[in-house]
């Protein structure tokens, strides 16, 4: 069923029609408790969502909806393991991968959390003897470089998870992440590495992704180049994959190869063997918080009613600025600069899973679906593009992310830090009127360029402290941010045929780039010309 045919959407357009006109303040000034009232709080996650463009009949419109695309049992199939998936005849359970020890999760009559705390338990006796020193390479030297190589989901976790928890990680481990097939990435990666004390960790489920093995062949051609000995490869080379034919051809021992099952998805993979990277940097009890604060969110968003619901809630949110206001992008605007890697991370998360155009059965969507995610960390942004967001003609909702303590306190620097989180959802909320910048006798020339138009919807994310299970619940409240969106827009959030064209053609055009004859090429006029001018660039 298309969601805009239910009568509930149409109920929410006409309320849209309705109060779209209505500034954020004269919502303030209606409602002395509004800035403490719609608020919500979970898993150490305050939620100030007062600054959005909604009334309570908003809300409650929004609940209505959700309960028409019957969130909360399609939340339950999720959990359930039942193969939600169903382009590709998948469950969908990344929740799994941080199910405590005894749980039971089924897929296909099977509990599958035994099978998840193995790999966990492998991969923490690994980390162990990398970080003791215990491991060593072939010269016997100990490791003192981890090199991860994959792509998307594969790269993009594990990389914002190394920054973002690097006041938690082993400093004498220097960590690096090769994703791009450009072999700039890879000449910059190594250049300075000494392949004796260098570990690569390739992630690649069926170790055949075109990126990632061939950065791959490129590391053990690098490292052999140095230690000559075939054998030295299991030394250097462990593997995140289920390919054990591919992982024992490129000489790595299967017992350092750590598994994951086809019901992770890449994207919501960086706490399965995917984070292997993660937990050399932290160590298995450190990893085990990350797990723990994805695990408390899960249990709030499959427990808590809509009106407390913090995924559900930011979800609804979202939905209603992209179908109903026409706003096509969302600001993510961590204040922490261990987190100026989580917007990119996101980027992935929401747009792969979303970015649909028909939905689960198949008929085209006619309405807005996935918004294009985007960010930097605060204050930086404020110097870059948060001008378009106050006087620009686009609608741009921003989620703020802050954290009440610093893990590195200098000076009065938080303290600014802060100041500027909360001036700048003010500013965005409540602008500035002509009438206010006459008052400070701004000349009346400037007084147009110095008004701010206001009524700039944002959510405020307050947290005590960045920890490892912070992060993990901040990037599960995504995770299901994105489904609840999913649900509603009726789409499918968990497959990504839109990555394969383009991949498919690639391996169709590398031949012809690489052949010394010229082929005949067989696509349009304007690819065989740039083909045709490339082969003779090359030369």
């Amino acid at each position: 069923m298309l969601p805009n045919t239910r009568p509930e959407w149409a109920a929410l357009q006409k309320h849209y029609e309705a109060t779209k006109g209505a500034h954020l303040r004269d919502l303030f000034a209606a409602d002395s408790a509004r800035g403490t009232r719609l608020t919500a709080e979970a898993v150490g996650i305050y939620l100030d969502y007062s600054k959005n463009r909604i009334t309570d009949e908003t809300l409650k419109l929004l609940f209505a909806l959700a309960e028409a695309s019957d969130l909360k049992g399609r939340t339950a199939a999720m959990f359930g393991g039942e193969k939600i998936n169903i382009t590709e005849g998948r469950a969908v359970l990344h929740t799994a991968l941080r199910a405590p020890r005894g749980a039971t999760v089924t897929v296909d009559g099977k509990n599958v959390v035994p099978e998840v705390h193995a790999v966990l338990d492998a991969m923490g006796a690994f980390a162990d003897r990398v970080r003791s020193g215990e491991w060593t390479g072939h010269t016997g030297k100990p490791i003192k470089n981890v090199v991860n190589i994959g792509i998307g989901g594969s790269d993009l976790g594990p990389v914002m998870a190394n920054e973002a928890l690097r006041n938690y990680a082993q400093r004498n481990l220097n960590f690096r992440f090769l994703s791009n097939v450009d072999g700039t990435d890879f000449a910059e990666t190594v250049r300075d590495l000494d392949p004796a004390e260098t570990l690569f960790i390739v992630c690649s489920k069926t170790f055949t992704t075109q990126e990632t093995m061939t950065n791959a062949e490129s590391a053990r051609q690098w490292s052999l180049a140095t230690l000559k000995d075939t054998s030295s490869v299991a030394k250097h080379f462990v593997a995140v994959s289920t390919n054990a034919a591919e992982v024992t051809k490129f000489g790595i021992d299967t017992a350092n190869m750590f598994g994951f099952w086809d019901w992770v998805g890449g994207r919501y993979s960086m706490d399965s063997a995917v984070g292997l990277s993660t937990m050399l940097a932290l160590g298995s009890e450190q990893f085990a918080e990350l797990l723990s604060g994805f695990r408390a969110m899960d249990e709030h968003f499959r427990t808590a009613p809509l009106a407390q619901n913090l995924p559900a809630i930011m979800g609804l949110l979202s939905v209603w600025y992209g179908s109903f206001y026409g706003a096509e992008t969302v600001a993510v605007l961590p204040y922490d600069q261990y987190l100026k890697r989580f917007p990119a991370y996101l980027q992935q998360l929401t747009m792969e899973s979303n970015g649909k155009r028909v939905t689960l059965g198949g008929d085209a969507v006619t309405y807005q679906t996935g918004s294009v995610y985007w960010g930097e960390p605060g204050t930086n942004g404020q110097h870059s593009f948060y001008q378009l967001i106050h006087q620009g003609t686009k609608l741009i909702p921003c989620d703020f992310i802050a954290f009440c303590k610093s893990l590195n306190p200098v000076g009065r620097h938080h303290d600014l830090l802060m100041a500027n989180v909360f001036a700048q959802a003010e500013a965005l909320a409540f602008g500035k009127t002509a009438e206010q910048c006459r008052a400070e006798k701004v000349p009346e020339p400037l007084v147009p360029h110095k008004t701010f138009p206001g009524n700039r919807p944002s959510n405020v994310l307050l947290v005590d402290k960045l920890t490892p299970f912070a992060l993990g619940s901040l990037v599960a409240l995504y995770e299901h941010i994105v489904f609840t969106q999913g649900v509603i827009w009726n789409i499918g959030s968990f497959d990504q045929w839109g990555v394969e064209l383009g991949k498919a053609l690639a391996s169709k055009i590398v031949p012809e780039l690489e052949s010394a004859s010229a082929p005949d090429l067989k696509h349009d006029t304007s690819t065989n010309a740039l083909i045709t001018r490339y082969r003779a660039g090359k030369k």
